[in-house]
Parts: structure tokens; C-alpha cells; sequence
């Protein structure tokens, strides 16, 4: 239940917003809720959602780094809704769900993530927590594992979601 009620698929749709509909089916929400309550500002929901889309889909960083990272970033938010989604196509490149729980704690000293990993799941990590430790060293050091459009990409991908989840937990009732 959320507090403002999921326009109907149809007009979700008419709006131009299928696309939208489909990728969250495809991520485990049938009923795509949360582009449902976008569209009842149409122009809004198109313009957040290709920035939400091109953030998670398009770039030169892998898919399945950017998901779990968007997976940290709603379990920082304390959303439940996103929390629950997930990628098919991170899913089928090998993201576990044994590597989620991984990168949602103790990831630094676990293995099975790379050191470029590691650094960008502290960047979304520390952003929102301790913006003050992303600093010119530790930018330095993401530049050893990523280009700078890289970094932009990943800076964005924390910005847009992280956003985008705290407004979703706080139209949720339960």
C-alpha cells in the first residue's frame, strides 16, 4: 500500500511509460508500482526514468557491479520496494544472491569481489555516509580501476537511485 495511489497500467502505458512497465516486471514487479505513481506526472516520470534506466543499463561499468550497487544503495535507504527487485540481466551475468548479502556488508575483505569492486561499493557506501572520506586520495584511487567517465557513471547511479528510494520509502504505509 502506498500513499499515492498506482495510476492503472493502461494509462501508465498510454503515457508512454511501457517501457518502464516492463523492466520492473522483468525485476520481479508484475504490478510496477513504482512507475505507476510516477506517471501521474507524465513528463517527470519519463524524464526520471531514462535517467534511472541509462544509469543502471547503459555506461561502460559492468551491469552487475551497478545492480548490487543499487541493491546497497536501497538497503542504505531502508526501502523494502527496490530492495525486493531485482535485475534479470545482472542475474543471468552472475549476480547471486549470496553475492548480494556479501556486498551489503563486509564486502572489503571478502574475495570474491576485485579491488575496482570494492572501491566502488565504498564510493556508494560512503557517499550518503561519510561524504567527507571521498577526498582527492581516495578519487586517486578509483582512477586506478576506473576512468573518469566511469566514476561520473557510478556517481550518478548513487545519485539518481539512492534519491529515487528514499521518496519510494516514504510513499509506502507498511
Amino acid at each position: 500500500m502506498t500513499f499515492i495511489e498506482p495510476i492503472s497500467r493502461e494509462e501508465a502505458t498510454e503515457r508512454g511509460l511501457g517501457p518502464a512497465l516492463d523492466t520492473f516486471a522483468e525485476m520481479g514487479d508484475a504490478e510496477a508500482v513504482f512507475p505507476r505513481i510516477l506517471a501521474h506526472a507524465p513528463k517527470y516520470a519519463e524524464a526520471l526514468w531514462g535517467a534511472m534506466s541509462e544509469a543502471l543499463y547503459q555506461g561502460g561499468v559492468d551491469h552487475r557491479l551497478k545492480e548490487l550497487i543499487r541493491l546497497q544503495l536501497a538497503a542504505t535507504a531502508g526501502d523494502t520496494y527496490f530492495s525486493s527487485l531485482r535485475s534479470a540481466e545482472a542475474t543471468a551475468a552472475g549476480l547471486t544472491e549470496g553475492l548480494v548479502e556479501a556486498g551489503l556488508k563486509g564486502f572489503g575483505d571478502d574475495p570474491q569481489f576485485t579491488e575496482a569492486e570494492k572501491w566502488a561499493l565504498s564510493y556508494s557506501y560512503l557517499m550518503y555516509r561519510e561524504p567527507e572520506k571521498l577526498d582527492a586520495a581516495f578519487y586517486d584511487e578509483g582512477k586506478q580501476h576506473f576512468t573518469e567517465a566511469q566514476i561520473m557513471e557510478i556517481g550518478g547511479l548513487v545519485a539518481i537511485h539512492y534519491g529515487m528510494q528514499v521518496f519510494m520509502r516514504t510513499l509506502q504505509s507498511e
